[in-house]
């Protein structure tokens, strides 16, 4: 069945640790603007943090961008990969070290359960280098089935994020 096209805001959770972290992530906002159909309506600061369940590994460079895109979320998820690859992301074991990270955190107040694709994204809400700069964009944007950013970044407070720009 193929997928209609939609039209709506979404947010991309971006994040590098690997590389010249700050260069990739701001080269990605370019190229979440350049997607087919999709202008770029915010980006965050960059915020430094450790990684969340994983081995010694350099620290990320995270930030959060808001779009308008005509893309469905099947669509825009695999064009999300696509730029990935691009920046020469390898998915070499799970949580392995990233050039890039693009993930599709939101399309509008849609909660969608399909095979590779969960909108909102799992574990957003438990994870501070993605709600610090969702609030800092949207200040009163709220999770389905989860609340408010702001609220749920209360409850990340032991997590270390720093904003670095």
């Amino acid at each position: 069945m193929a997928e209609k096209t939609a039209s709506g805001k979404a947010f991309i959770g971006l994040g590098a640790n690997i590389g010249d972290r700050e260069a990739q992530v701001r080269r990605a906002f370019s190229a979440l603007a350049e997607l087919p159909g999709t202008s770029l309506l915010a980006a965050s600061s960059l915020y430094r943090s450790a990684p969340v369940g994983v081995g010694a590994q350099p620290d990320f460079i995270n930030a959060v961008a808001a779009i308008q895109t005509r893309l469905a979320p099947r669509a825009l998820l695999e064009a999300l990969l696509a730029a990935e690859r691009r920046f020469g992301r390898r998915r070499e074991f799970p949580d392995a070290p990233r050039t890039l990270d693009l993930d599709l955190l939101l399309y509008g107040d849609r909660v969608i359960d399909e095979p590779g694709l969960v909108v909102p994204h799992p574990r957003m809400h438990e994870r501070a280098f993605v709600l610090a700069p969702l609030a800092e964009i949207a200040p009163d944007i709220a999770i389905p089935g989860k609340g408010r950013a702001g609220a749920l970044l209360a409850a990340c407070a032991d997590q270390k994020i720093e904003k670095i720009g």
